[in-house]
């Protein structure tokens, strides 16, 4: 069986998140978010990882989120004029983690936000002794 090609954004995120994998670890896909700081979101068969600048103010810092930390995964509820309410009309998704942390992420689309939620809550549910 072949794993498909990882999704992504920009070629040089996913090259970053390919830098940092672990043995057998593999890439689903490499988001670009937006906001303030904002850097980009790999998902991957072990963990997410998160790139961003709000831990440093001047560098960039790598996050691991391993999926058996996330507690909740949502997706926001947004009015859209064109597609209508929806929890999939929103570009923003939200984690809530063991020990009240959490994370915010907007995605440059509905459509990735989507999938992104799919493929962790793919991963909660399937992590042994996922919730």
């Amino acid at each position: 069986m072949t794993t498909p090609a990882p999704v992504f954004d920009r070629q040089e995120q996913l090259q970053k998140v390919e830098a940092g994998l672990l043995d057998g670890e593999q890439i689903f896909a490499v988001y670009d978010l937006k906001g303030g700081g904002a850097g980009f979101l790999g998902i991957t068969s072990k963990r997410l990882i998160v790139f961003d600048r709000t831990y440093l103010i001047d560098r960039q810092a790598m996050v691991s989120i391993p999926y058996n930390r996330i507690v909740t995964v949502a997706a926001e509820d947004h009015p859209n004029p064109l597609a209508g309410r929806g929890f999939f009309s929103s570009s923003k998704l939200l984690l809530l983690l063991h020990g009240e942390k959490h994370y915010e992420f907007e995605f440059r689309g509905a459509d990735k936000a989507l999938h992104a939620h799919n493929l962790i809550l793919w991963h909660m549910l399937h992590e042994p002794g996922g919730h």
